[in-house]
């Protein structure tokens, strides 16, 4: 009887669980007014998941009117650019940045502000200001204008995306002729840079991978260049046998291969011995990076653009 009720008990629960996972869920308003989600500033809560566009605080709050920005600018300008400089990133007199400061950013109409400019910082380097009430909000209100447009990675507003920068700006002929004097010894656009320039469609990544012997420009390891060639070495023993694998690890105590058969080996150094002699296949990329001037450099580029 009680394992008859039991089973009863549970079958209902279980019936009412489906019967709410079956109901949709009541939807919230996700959208605020003035177009704002409803987690608020930041794109927090469930308008701001799966939406792209600002989510920053500064470039979502409401900026102050025309006459307020003017005012605070002029303030700014004659207080505060000497040592922060226009563009809020510093200035000439060491200044902190305050694109990046926990003041500016949490302040919202100058009661963060407001005491740091009337002397609350001044044992830190930061000069008291005299300023009244709507002059402190006048110059928090203009430097909430500037954090607004503020780029990605805190770039200052109107400073260049990297990403955007072209650099095919070389002449390739100029190019063909410095890629025929410094790099042909080595390289052939008929062998193994053959169609290059559609294995790297991006310029910059066509630009960084030659200038750094491949790989498109990304560090090696421990005992490789930046290439996609690993360096190797020939250790001499003091028997006159050779060790020779690829480069793991080379200070001044020990030195470490893989050899050909896939064998990890670690031999001990005590000055030069055993002679150790490293071969770097981007040895000549790195002795030409020093000597390669702007010009040459955007020259092979724009050259090696065109073997596709």
């Amino acid at each position: 009887m009680k394992r008859a009720l039991s089973v009863a008990v549970c079958a209902s629960l279980l019936a009412g669980t489906s019967l709410l996972l079956a109901q949709p869920p009541d939807q919230e308003q996700t959208q605020a007014p003035g177009g704002r989600g409803a987690g608020g500033r930041g794109g927090a809560g469930a308008a701001g998941a799966g939406r792209r566009g600002p989510n920053f605080p500064q470039q979502t709050r409401p900026l102050a009117s025309a006459e307020v920005l003017a005012r605070g600018k002029a303030v700014y300008g004659v207080n505060c650019t000497a040592c922060h400089g226009a563009d809020l990133r510093g200035g000439d007199q060491g200044g902190p940045s305050l694109l990046r400061s926990l003041a500016a950013l949490s302040d919202q109409h100058g009661e963060e502000i407001g005491p740091i400019v009337r002397g609350a910082r001044q044992d830190k380097g930061m000069p008291g200001f005299n300023l009244g009430d709507a002059d402190i909000t006048a110059v928090s209100e203009y430097i909430h204008s500037v954090l607004a447009k503020v780029g990605s990675q805190a770039r200052p507003p109107g400073a260049i995306d990297p990403s955007s920068l072209n650099v095919l700006v070389g002449n390739a002929s100029a190019g063909e002729v410095y890629f025929k004097g410094k790099c042909a010894g080595c390289h052939s656009t008929g062998g193994d840079l053959k169609g290059i320039a559609s294995k790297y469609d991006d310029p910059r990544t066509l630009q960084n991978t030659w200038v750094s012997g491949g790989g498109g420009g990304g560090r090696g390891g421990r005992g490789g260049g930046g290439g996609g060639k690993p360096s190797t070495v020939t250790v001499t023993l003091a028997n006159g046998d050779k060790v020779e694998g690829v480069l793991i690890r080379k200070d001044d105590f020990i030195v470490t291969l893989t050899q050909a058969d896939g064998t990890r080996r670690s031999i001990a150094r005590d000055g030069d011995s055993p002679k150790v002699e490293v071969h770097d296949p981007n040895q000549a990329h790195k002795k030409l990076v020093p000597t390669l001037t702007d010009k040459d450099m955007h020259d092979v580029t724009a050259y090696l653009a065109t073997v596709k």
